[in-house]
């Protein structure tokens, strides 16, 4: 850790009096790694007596836990930054902090850049927290973004307080050992590293004891858990275990690596009636020659191999992806087999992005950039067509019986309750509010883009 508080810090925070609890506010970007990270930080600083506050203006505490994947979402870090520094000038007695991937990513960059920061740690700094936060309240200007031994990494045990809902996220793992040309993730999250299947299973029970129904393992790529550690399970292994806790109705996880997918875990979808029937299975292209380039060490071929495999161990697995137009090098050709993946693959959704440089990754060195314009009405040309798609997917549940697991009621209309099916369609229904957390038998009425209508029958 390095201590900069020789650059003139800014005059220490006022303590809470001690009558009243600390107060954290926590901004959360990105992806569910993030979401699970905040949860374990506000276990944490609960035990050094902060809650939750019910707004950034009445905060002791402002932590940003954050994203650098793509440049829109660290805009929007700067963004929010920004905001909350005012809070500080204003005279507002506040310790502000930057977490995650972007205090990973730029480090000193961050505290000299904004002079009334008191905080940036990367990832790794999570485990920590307290401390972190402790030695940025005496008045230190606090910078943190060493990796940790991955050989006793320490994974927070502690619940999430605010866990209260149907699902909840489990991390099985951290980093990656990937070299996508594309991702900046080994650069901010570090080599991979397995969390014990023991505490895996272990923080599974604790939240099914909660009253959580639906876990989401969560990793940079599961398929690869535990191949590092000897005497470990299998990722595969791991799906049989968690599904053997009482109490677990499903399971589903995130990311999954094509390249990785083995016969095995195949064969938990034909096991494992609790692995839900949806799988997000990022292809990022349909061309194999710019899946070369951007070293996912897989074939267009091989990942509809996949695909097929899958579906026949599970004839109705929802199947989503992650696509990247206009990355550098990408023809008329390669977009075009993209596309025709699309209808191969029968992606029901996709998260779709125009190629995005990021500081540390190697399509900085590629040659022949798409121009703005080029990829911008790729991208458009995808989106229409995955609408479409998505439309007639769940239009096709019209007039079926569908079980739901209700999640809670619309945040729009009280009296309708939401309700996910395995294969992640929202169907939205008329009910009773005390039936949140059951199961239920729904007919879907109405299919949307997105989400559907229903009524219930059992």
């Amino acid at each position: 850790m390095i201590d900069l508080s020789t650059l003139a810090p800014p005059a220490p925070a006022a303590e809470p009096n001690d009558a009243t609890p600390k107060r954290v506010w926590f901004h959360t970007f990105g992806c569910q790694m993030n979401e699970y990270d905040t949860g374990k930080m506000r276990a944490q600083l609960r035990i050094d007596g902060y809650q939750d506050a019910a707004a950034p203006d009445e905060a002791d505490l402002i932590l940003l836990n954050t994203c650098s994947i793509r440049e829109k979402a660290q805009v929007k870090v700067d963004s929010a930054l920004g905001h909350y520094r005012r809070l500080k000038r204003l005279g507002q007695p506040v310790v502000i902090g930057v977490a995650g991937c972007v205090a990973q990513q730029e480090g000193q960059a961050l505290l000299t850049r904004y002079p009334d920061l008191d905080l940036v740690f990367g990832p790794d700094g999570v485990p920590h927290v307290r401390k972190l936060v402790e030695e940025a309240r005496s008045g230190r200007r606090v910078l943190d973004t060493d990796f940790l031994d991955l050989e006793a990494y320490p994974f927070v045990s502690d619940l999430d307080p605010s866990v209260d809902g149907i699902g909840a996220f489990v991390t099985i793992q951290k980093g990656c050992d990937n070299k996508c040309t594309f991702c900046i993730v080994p650069a901010t999250r570090g080599a991979e590293a397995s969390r014990p299947s023991t505490q895996v299973i272990d923080e599974v029970r604790g939240l099914v004891g909660k009253g959580v129904q639906e876990i989401t393992l969560i990793g940079q790529n599961v398929n690869s858990y535990g191949l590092k550690t000897p005497g470990e399970v299998t990722f595969a292994q791991l799906l049989y275990e968690v599904a053997a806790v009482p109490g677990v109705s499903r399971i589903r996880y995130t990311t999954s690596h094509p390249r990785d997918m083995g016969d095995d875990v195949v064969a938990a979808y034909r096991d494992l009636p609790a692995l839900a029937s949806h799988l997000h299975l990022p292809v990022q292209s349909g061309s194999s020659a710019v899946l070369r380039r951007m070293k996912r060490f897989y074939t267009r071929e091989h990942y509809l191999d996949v695909v097929n495999k899958l579906r026949a161990a599970r004839p109705d697995l929802a199947l989503t992806t992650d696509v990247i137009v206009g990355f550098p090098g990408e023809t008329d050709d390669d977009f075009d087999a993209t596309m025709a993946l699309l209808d191969e693959a029968q992606f029901v959704t996709s998260f779709s992005f125009k190629y995005s440089q990021r500081p540390d990754t190697a399509a900085l060195r590629l040659k022949d950039p798409v121009p703005d314009d080029v990829a911008s009405e790729r991208l458009s040309r995808w989106q229409v067509a995955q609408r479409v798609r998505s439309l007639a997917w769940t239009r096709g549940h019209e007039d079926q019986e569908v079980e739901v697991i209700i999640e809670g009621p619309s945040r729009h209309e009280p009296t309708v309750l939401c309700g996910r099916t395995s294969g992640n369609l929202m169907v939205n229904f008329p009910g009773d509010p005390s039936l949140v957390g059951r199961s239920a038998l729904v007919r879907v009425t109405r299919g949307f883009t997105n989400t559907a209508r229903g009524e219930l029958i059992a």
